[in-house]
């Protein structure tokens, strides 16, 4: 079983949509057997609080509702849980290498385009600033499956 969480700033935007887009991939593969996925914020700042309006309706409008997510800050425990950590942007990769409780821990951390070799080293822009959710939206449904199947045949 694989235990993937994925991370942004807030965890109002990208890291809950990466959640939700995993789900979807999960079920529709019948891989529920293989995968558990979570989500978290780096910062405590938006802790408790539903997804961005922007980011529910741009999953709203790919059949997606993540509704009843609450944001809730990474913890040791989360680090401990996780086999892989797929973050979002390079101030999220500092921040949880910063918060990681081993190198270990920090080894298990990811930036999610890096997964394309031509995308590697590129962030996923926060939409909250760009307001640019369908193009967050996009990019995380190309990588997150792509995450998926790299890490199904790891297993």
């Amino acid at each position: 079983m694989q235990h993937i969480l994925f991370v942004c700033l807030g965890n109002i935007c990208r890291s809950p949509m990466a959640e939700a887009i995993a789900t979807q991939t999960i079920d529709q593969h019948h891989w529920q057997d293989q995968f558990r996925v979570e989500s978290v914020a780096t910062s405590p700042e938006e802790e408790g609080n539903p997804p961005h309006p922007g980011a529910l309706k741009a999953m709203r409008a790919h059949g997606l509702d993540a509704s009843a997510h609450r944001s809730r800050p990474i913890t040791a425990q989360d680090f401990d849980w996780a086999d892989t950590i797929i973050t979002m942007d390079h101030a999220n990769v500092a921040n949880l290498k910063r918060m990681a409780p081993s190198p270990t821990d920090a080894a298990k951390v990811q930036l999610c385009l890096d997964i394309f070799p031509d995308r590697r080293g590129q962030a996923i822009d926060d939409p909250w600033f760009t307001h640019k959710f369908e193009l967050t939206y996009q990019e995380l449904a190309a990588a997150v499956p792509a995450w998926l199947t790299k890490l199904q045949n790891t297993d």
